[in-house]
Parts: C-alpha cells; sequence; structure tokens
C-alpha cells in the first residue's frame, strides 16, 4: 500500500527463490500470447490476507466477461516490498518477462522511469474521460521529469497515531487523546511505561529491515513537522539539491533516539526484525499489547471480515489522533501520503489490453470497491464526494481529512538511495551505536554518493 508496509533488505537466497518462481511464473513474455493480459501485483506476505487477491479476482472476471476471448493471467510477487521491487525490476529488463502491467510504489517510479522500465501512458489518458476525475496531486506522482505520466494512481494513504483506549484508560490517559507537541507524545509513552507494565508504549518505525516504512512513517513524519513547515526539508526545488542534515534532521533523529534509548519502544530486536509490522496489525494492537502506533491509514484492511484477523471492533477499541508538529508550530498536524500506481511496462507485448484492465479496475464503482477494501484514501473526485465512501468505514473521514495537511516525498530518481541513508541513521541511533551527531554525519557522506553530490546546506 503503504507506501504502505515494509521496503525489506534480505538475504540472497530468498531472492533466489523469489527469481524461480516468479520468473518462472512469467517466463513465456507477456507478449507470447496476443490475448492474454498479464498482470504483476504485489501480494501480502501474510497468508490470510487475500485484499488485492480477491479485488482482483473479481477484476479479472468482469474483463473477461467484457471482452470475449481475452484472457488475464495474474502474476503475484509474494514478497516484502524492497524484494518485491527488485524482483520486479528483474522482471521488467527483458521482453521475456516483462508482464504487461505492473503495480509501482510512487516512490520508485521515477527512478523506473530514468532506467528505461516504463512506457508513458499519454496516448491513452488523452482518450479518457475518467482521468479528469483524478486530483492534480495524485496525477503528478506518477508523472516523470519529462512531463509524461507513467501510471494511474489507484489511492494515496495518509499517517497518524493510532492508540488503544483500553491502555489509556489503564495509564490514566484520556480517550479523546491529541497531542500538541512531540513532547505530548513522548510523555504519553513514558506514562504508559510506568503505569501499564508489559506493554510497549510506542512503535515508531526504524531502520534498514523496515525500509520506506522507517523512511516514511517514521523520519518523516518527524522532519516534515519541524520548522515552519513552507519549505520541503529533504529536497530544495529552487537549486535541485537535496538538503544536508542540520537541527531539523537531528531533532528528528533525536526523537527516534529518545524512543529507543528511554525503552518507550519496542525491544530493538523486534524494532530490526523485518516482519514486525505483520505483528504490529496482526498481535499487538488487536491484543491491547501497544500503546501508540505511528502508522498508516490503511492498517484497518488487516481487520476486515474475511481478512484472517477479524477485528470488528477496532473502531471501539482503537482512538486516532494526528501526528502534531514539533512544537505546537502552524499547522499543528503533519502527515506524509504516497501511494501505487498502475503502470505498463515499456518492454510489455500487449500494452493496449494492459490500458483497457486498467480501465476496467477504475471505474466509479471498482475504484470504491478497492479504497474501501483496501482502507485507502480516494484520489477520485467523484468517489471522494460519494457519501457512500465516507460513511463505508470508521476511520475515512479522519484519514481524509488529514490530505489537507500532508506531503509527499521528493520522488526524484535519486530518492531511494536518499531513503536508505535516512534508515542508515535511524538504525544508528536506534541501536546506540551512534550518536546523533555521527549518524546525521554519516547520513551527510551517505547523501553525497548517492546524489552525486548534488547537496545543499540546510
Amino acid at each position: 500500500m503503504p507506501v504502505r508496509p515494509t521496503v525489506r533488505f534480505t538475504a540472497l537466497f530468498t531472492l533466489t527463490a523469489l527469481a524461480s518462481t516468479s520468473l518462472a511464473a512469467c517466463s513465456s513474455g507477456s507478449g507470447s500470447d496476443p490475448d492474454t493480459v498479464k498482470v504483476s501485483f504485489k501480494q501480502s506476505t501474510d497468508n490470510s490476507i487475500k485484499v488485492m487477491d480477491t479485488y482482483l479476482g473479481d477484476i479479472k472476471k468482469q474483463f473477461e466477461k467484457a471482452n470475449p476471448g481475452k484472457k488475464v493471467e495474474l502474476v503475484p510477487i509474494k514478497a516484502p516490498d524492497s524484494e518485491y521491487y527488485t524482483k520486479l525490476q528483474q522482471m521488467l529488463r527483458s521482453p521475456k518477462t516483462a508482464p504487461d502491467l505492473v503495480y509501482e510504489d510512487t516512490f520508485l517510479i521515477n527512478s523506473d522511469i530514468t532506467s528505461g522500465y516504463l512506457k508513458p501512458i499519454d496516448e491513452y489518458l488523452d482518450k479518457w474521460k475518467d482521468w479528469d476525475q483524478f486530483i492534480d496531486t495524485a496525477k503528478a506522482a506518477a508523472k516523470g521529469e519529462d512531463g509524461k505520466t507513467y501510471g494511474v494512481p489507484d489511492g494515496t494513504d495518509t499517517r497518524g497515531l493510532w492508540f488503544s483506549k483500553d491502555v489509556f484508560a489503564k495509564a490514566g490517559l484520556p480517550a479523546d487523546w491529541q497531542p500538541k507537541t512531540w513532547d505530548e507524545v513522548l510523555d504519553a509513552a513514558r506514562t504508559i511505561k510506568e503505569k501499564v507494565p508489559g506493554v510497549t508504549p510506542l512503535n515508531v518505525y526504524t531502520g534498514k529491515p523496515a525500509g520506506e516504512m522507517a523512511t516514511m512513517q517514521g523520519f518523516e513524519m518527524l522532519l516534515y513537522g519541524t520548522g515552519d513547515g513552507g519549505s520541503d526539508p529533504l529536497y530544495d526545488k529552487g537549486s535541485k539539491k537535496w538538503i544536508t542534515a542540520g537541527q531539523e534532521f537531528e531533532d528528528s533523529l533525536s526523537f527516534v533516539e529518545t524512543v529507543y534509548k528511554e525503552k518507550l519502544g519496542p525491544e530493538v530486536s523486534d524494532a530490526l526484525d523485518p516482519n514486525f509490522s505483520t505483528k504490529i496489525r496482526g498481535e499487538l494492537l488487536p491484543q491491547g499489547k501497544l500503546g501508540i502506533a505511528l502508522d498508516g491509514s490503511w492498517l484497518p484492511q488487516d481487520w476486515l471480515e474475511g481478512s484472517g484477523h477479524e477485528w470488528p471492533e477496532w473502531s471501539k477499541e482503537l482512538g486516532l489522533a494526528a501526528m502534531p508538529t514539533q512544537n505546537g508550530q502552524a499547522p499543528g498536524r503533519v502527515s506524509m501520503s504516497g501511494g501505487w500506481t498502475w503502470s505498463i511496462p515499456d518492454k510489455a507485448g500487449n500494452p493496449d489490453l494492459a490500458f483497457e484492465f486498467i480501465k476496467t479496475m477504475q471505474t466509479k464503482a471498482n475504484a470504491q470497491k478497492w479504497y474501501i477494501a483496501n482502507s485507502g484514501i480516494s484520489v477520485r473526485e467523484d468517489v471522494a464526494n460519494d457519501p457512500a465512501y465516507v460513511d463505508a468505514q470508521p476511520g475515512i473521514k479522519f484519514f481524509t481529512d488529514l490530505v489537507a495537511d500532508t506531503h509527499y516525498r521528493p520522488a526524484y530518481p535519486a530518492y531511494p538511495k536518499v531513503s536508505v541513508a535516512i534508515q542508515e541513521a535511524m538504525e544508528g541511533v536506534t541501536t546506540g551505536d551512534k550518536s546523533v551527531e555521527e549518524a546525521a554525519r554519516g547520513y551527510d557522506e551517505a547523501l553525497k554518493e548517492g546524489t552525486d553530490n548534488q547537496v545543499v546546506s540546510q
């Protein structure tokens, strides 16, 4: 989803296993049958979560019924995010393995565009009336630096603070908690640690095993809440250069350091477990073993009927609060937004058929069905204005309202390397191996290397 659950770095044997299964699944190449569209997507690593599988299965039936003689072959890649990205890029390099349609995270799409892996789809969009329903920020997320569009977004997301009302009651904290500063978040975690033993007070994703989840749900939710909010703290658009670590960057690292140094977060070994996000959604939150989670709008998809982790009471047992800015400065709250797009590979054998499949997925009815099933935020105005969408699930209005104060990552080609540099800095202060100052210097060094020294001081 999100940016949704984690970018992870794993051992070679895992990638080898993935290669043997996924490449075999599409080894005949997308163009081998002009009547079959091959659709590659990210399958959840949790076997009980079938949200995407169920949705695409339904779209497949609709498409094949509406297009007699045409077939859809679904090509799932079951892997954590970074393995998915690696596997997907392997597939995109050759017409023998490239599918006709792929699921692209917006944080990597410019990197894949620059690598020549994706096809611009403006010629299709110009003839598709539904494109006018998509909001401009979502359209921008799928654009390359050449001004062309390389994907159709299937929703966005926002982030905030989830908290256990039961844990808060035991700690003597208010059920309508709405912190105004970072210190208030940390103070609530300290209170939980003192008064509710056996509960993890606060989770902030961190380190390389958590990948982009650490960068976006963790660090950027802090960094973009510093300063006056008037400029991007990671990238200077005027000079087109990346910004080195300054006071705001160090303040954000200090927050992470405090969480783990004061043992307000999970054990470091758990925090650096690549599967920890699955445990949070499947166990810790439902079982009341986590006080506060800095996380995304999509969490309820894991708790809906048929998910395998059904938790119909979640909306009564969890509270929602916006992540505050550092000192409560305007606008008082912060969120980050990302999302995924459906893109056509440059080496796709059946691009026309692939776009017809996108059009089937993105009818108003099907788009609305996906947003609700995926606990996603609509990027279509006609769906966002539909009361059936707004009232479909608790929390949708809260997270949709955060769009007004949300930020988008500077998704330029170098961003994935910048993200890894952030994760390494976070991991250093999480484990205690580095001071905040040392981690910041390490970030600057990695930033210069990863961006060919295209940097500017804060």
